[in-house]
This record gives C-alpha cells, structure tokens and sequence, in this order.
C-alpha cells in the first residue's frame, strides 16, 4: 500500500501484549509489496481515528476541531478502552469499507439468487460478514413455471454461497463468516437440520433455526400438535411423515392440509409432531453446537422502524439482527480499563466509563458517513437508519478484578447494573446527537416516534459482540463471556498458535507468590484451577472458566445483558462432554424463558477443530 495511508500518531503509542503484536501484523498492518509491515499500531489507531474524524466537517467542524477529534479518537482506540469492529481497523482510508455487519435478502428467482450471490462476494472480499434467511426460496421439488421443471431447493443454494465465500477467502485478510437461517415451519426444515450435521459442510456458516411464540407456547402445553409446515410460493400448508427419507424428500412427499388442518389421509402418530422437530434440533446442537434457535418474534418485537419491513436474518454471530440490505457497525469497551482501587476494594469508575460511551458512541455514528458500503441498497438502509452496534468486552475480567463470581446473583445483578448503565448512557449520547445533526432518516413511523417519543441519531444502538479478534488486541476476555481457560491455546486465521494467559489472574499469582510456570502447564492442560490446592480457595472461587459454570449460570448472564440491549447477545452456552440431550432441552427453553433472543452451545469436544483448546 502506498505510504500516504500512514498516519503519525498524535499520542502515546498503545501498550500491547505479545499476542496483540502479533495479530496486528499478521492481518492489520499496512504491509509493503514484500509482505512487510510499513504501519506500526500506533499508526494504525492515527489513521482509523483520522478517517472517523473526517466525518466531522459534514456536520460544521473547522480544521481545528477535525484535529482534536482525530486526537480524541486515537486516544480512545489507544488506550485499548474502546475498540471498533476489524473491518474498521483494517480498511480506514483504504478499501474504505469499516462495517461487519450485513443481511442480505434471498429473493425465489435465479437472478435474485445469484444477485446475492455477487453482493456476498462484494461485501466479503471487503471484510465484512453477511446473514441470510432461507425461507422466501420454494421447496424441494417444487414447479419452476419458466422451465416447466422442478426447483433444486434452499440447500443448494446454500451451498452456492458457501463455495462463493471459500473462493473469496482465498488468501483473504480475514476468515468469510456468514449465518444461514430458516422457519422451522419451511418445508424444507428438515434437510437444513441434516445438512449441517456434517462437520466437512458449509464450515463458514453458523446456522440457526427460526422460531415464533405460537411455536413454542405449543412446544410447552401441547408438544404433541403435530408440526405444520406451509410452502413460501403457495402458502399451502403440509404436514411431515416420520416415513420420508430426510435426505432426499421432495415437497410432493409432504401430505397437503385441508380445511381446518386435517390431512386428506393419515393416522395418528404417522407424522413429525412439535416435540419430534424440538427433539431433533436439541440432538443436533448436543452433537454438532448446531443449530442455534433464534425466537424471531421476540427480534420484531424490538424491530425500531416495523414501517420498513420485519427482520429476516441477523449477523454471522446472531448479535445483530438487520433488515434486508441493512448493515451496522460494531464497536466494543473495554470493562477491565475501568476498574479502580477504592478504600473498600474495587469498582467501576461510573463517570469514566459514561464519558467513553459517549465518545463511542459519536465515533460510530461518524462511520455511517464515512463508510464506503459495498452494496447499493446497503448505503441507503445503513444511512437511513444509522444502526450502531455498541457493546462491551472484557467483563469475565471486570469481575475477576472486583472479585465477583460470574456464577452468582450477585454477578448477574452486577451484569444487569453495567448493560443498564451502558444503554442508558448511550441513548443519551445518541438523543445529544439528534439535537446537533438530526434525526436518524427514517425516525418517522419508528418506535422512537410512536412508542419512545424520543428523537435518536441511531434506530438501534446497543448489542454485545463476541469481539475474538479485537479482544487479544486489547488483551481482555471476549464479550461478556467467562474466560475460556486463565491458560488456552488459541488457534488463529493462519494455523499460528497463540498461548493465552490471563492477565489479572497472573497479576494476582505473582502478587501472592503461587504463579510459576509449571502451574502454567497444569492449567492449560485442565482449563480450570478448582481442583489446584495450591491456589488460595478464595481465588478458586471467583477464577471460574466457562466450563467450571453450570449452563443455567451462562444463559442468566446472557438474559441479564439481554434486558437492557437493543439488538441481542452474543453468547455461547459451555457444555462438558458428558453433557446430556437432556441438558442442551432445558437450556433452550431456559432461554427462552428468560428473554433471550436466541441461544448458541457447544459441548466440549464435538468438534476435531476449536478456535481456543487447551494442552
């Protein structure tokens, strides 16, 4: 890249750890035609904060002011408090394209097919992630009316855009991420379950199962219904024999229902009921960790602007659910940067943290003007509706340093207070902005005029992201996940294997004279120090890994954030290997019970490859 991209830093350069180093140069430094990095870290956080502080003189802002924001914002990346999505990192003031986020819609026509198509490969070769519903294509075996034949289905569409990301993710900067979607009542529902089960296909997607209220209040009292599928094209309703052979089944093999939902032929017990398609769903994710279940009418439930149309699809990592052609940029704090000493112990510096929201907030905003978005319509929604995505990172450490446990009421309560706070703050920030540049375009007919009477900047503004990459840049625990292991090994893009320490547990070891190396090696090897009686028990106590709490612990955690977030969660439910079906049952109707938008689990082990493993 040419040398006019560097940017000399107008501030302290960043203290980074070994492992952020090495991210950084492998995959966000500017790099020469040689492969050498010609951008320090330092001059990477000048550049991002010089592109986002352009977007000031839209709006008035003279020479002067344009240089104290370009400070302000590179103090703020700096210091590792805040950090935006990767895409941002990478491209500011070179591909120009600084959002992660896109859901793209999926029309039932060739051309609309392989539209999206070409929109993938646009919005991927640039870094950005996209989501899809499956559900407006026809069945299986369903009339093609321009051929006189018969459709192919959703699953080899899909895989089309599968093969569309691996040919884009060649020698790419960043792995292609996509989430693949589809209604429980699609006809086709049972093929996409299957179709995922193996570990060889489809590997850059993450898949989720679509589910409304009525389909879950009759999972809970009447789980014996029998499950109703209906046709996109048609609207004509069919039910499942248990007889079909799911992977080859057609939509001519599915009984139609007439009248009031009585098939033409039939006995009882012959067909899928609800309990069986819930069965089956749970069984895959206890093998596989797929498919999550996203509750859809919970998502539209929360849909800011309903005029525009319902929600489809969300993100790659379920965070952020987008319209057709939306897009959102994300950015995450860093709680562990905000814990001070008291005379008591610890806390939150409250007043601190609401200042970065602020400030975070108006950066994200700025990179809705200065992004240059892939796709057509994506510049028109993403400008209309302004969408953010502010979250956090690093809690698992925030309560480390204020000595919570993450499995406790008092540490759901404390996850409850921190979102609370952040959103609160954040539709403030959002309000100051309206008043100063307007309301987001498409404010009229949105909840924030019929329901909250408020002008806002953004239609949504808060989710929490899983933050994998930027986290080891800012050398804190991933979104408000517990930490993996206080020793891993974590596996990134290139095959490079990275050894993972925590760091306030190694601050504490060193400052209580337990740390050494080879308790090092004994807990990478195990992922949990509770059965280590050489560490102190009160330290056992709050130093949990993900896999030392139960999973009803991590899907309160996620419902706690859940409550005060606009969007939704990115949150993984821990299984150990011996995890029953039994227990992936009750932790998805947990989550739903408690508010959650959608659920993710894995059971240890149920892959051969995981991003983060231990000895």
């Amino acid at each position: 890249m040419a040398e006019s991209h560097i940017h000399p830093p107008p501030g302290d350069a960043p203290v980074l750890s070994g492992n952020a180093l090495k991210v950084l140069q492998s995959r966000y430094l500017i790099k020469d035609m040689q492969g050498n990095c010609i951008e320090t870290p330092a001059q990477l956080f000048s550049r991002v904060a010089s592109s986002v502080a352009q977007a000031e003189a839209k709006y008035g802002a003279n020479r002067a002011e344009v240089k104290r924001r370009h400070k302000k914002y590179y103090d703020l990346m700096a210091s590792l408090e805040f950090l935006p999505n990767s895409p941002a990192l990478m491209n500011a003031q070179r591909r120009g394209m600084l959002s992660a986020c896109f859901v793209l819609p999926i029309e039932d026509s060739i051309e609309g097919i392989f539209e999206a198509v070409k929109q993938t490969a646009l919005i991927q070769q640039a870094g950005g992630g996209t989501g899809f519903s499956f559900d407006r294509l026809r069945p299986t075996g369903d009339r093609v009316a321009s051929s006189g034949g018969t459709t192919s289905g959703p699953i080899s569409f899909w895989r089309v855009f599968s093969e569309t990301t691996n040919a884009i993710q060649q020698g790419a900067f960043r792995r292609g991420a996509n989430m693949g979607m589809m209604s429980v009542e699609h006809p086709d529902i049972l093929r996409f379950l299957d179709a995922k089960q193996n570990l060889e296909a489809f590997t850059n997607f993450n898949v989720s199962v679509k589910i409304t209220d009525g389909w879950m209040r009759k999972l809970l009292k009447s789980p014996k219904t029998r499950h109703i599928v209906r046709n996109p094209r048609t609207g004509q309703r069919h039910l499942l024999p248990r007889r079909i052979d799911i992977a080859s089944y057609t939509i001519d093999d599915l009984p139609k229902l007439a009248g009031r939902g009585k098939p033409a032929s039939g006995r009882a017990g012959q067909f899928y009921t609800i309990a069986d398609i819930w069965k089956m769903i749970v069984k895959c994710a206890h093998r596989t960790g797929e498919p999550g279940v996203v509750f859809i009418d919970r998502i539209n439930r929360d849909n800011p602007t309903p005029s525009l149309g319902p929600i489809e699809a969300t993100n790659p990592c379920g965070e952020q659910p987008l319209l057709p052609y939306e897009a959102c940029t994300l950015g995450s704090i860093n709680l562990a940067k905000f814990v001070r000493a008291t005379e008591t112990g610890a806390d939150v510096d409250w007043p601190r943290l609401a200042e970065t929201v602020k400030l975070a907030v108006r950066f994200l905003d700025n990179i809705v003007d200065v992004c240059n978005y892939p796709v057509a319509d994506s510049v028109r929604l993403a400008q209309g509706n302004r969408k953010i995505g502010l979250g956090v990172m690093g809690f698992a450490d925030c309560l480390f340093a204020l000595g919570i446990r993450y499995d406790s009421a008092q540490g759901v309560e404390f996850g409850t207070k921190l979102m609370k706070f952040v959103n609160k703050n954040t539709r403030k920030a959002s309000s100051e902005l309206a008043r100063l540049r307007g309301p987001f375009p498409n404010w009229p007919g949105s909840i924030w005029q019929t329901k909250e009477k408020k002008q806002v900047r953004n239609a949504s503004l808060t989710c929490v992201a899983p933050t994998g990459t930027i986290s080891i840049i800012a050398d804190c625990s991933c979104g408000i996940e517990p930490a993996y292991s206080l020793v891993f090994v974590r596996q990134v893009l290139d095959g490079a294997k990275m050894l993972q320490v925590n760091p306030i547990f190694k601050q504490i070891a060193q400052q209580r004279g337990f740390y050494s190396r080879k308790l090092e090696r004994q807990i990478a090897r195990t992922g949990s120090i509770r059965e280590l009686p050489q560490i102190p028990a009160e330290v056992r106590r709050v130093f949990k890994a993900a896999y030392d709490i139960a999973p009803q612990w991590h899907i309160r955690m996620q419902s706690a954030f859940q409550q005060h977030c606009d969007a939704a969660v990115s949150k993984t439910i821990n299984f150990s290997e011996n995890a029953t079906v039994s227990a992936v049952d009750k932790a998805y109707k947990l989550a739903y019970q408690l508010g959650c938008k959608g659920v993710t689990v894995y059971r240890r082990g149920s892959r051969r490859q995981e991003p983060m493993t231990l000895y």
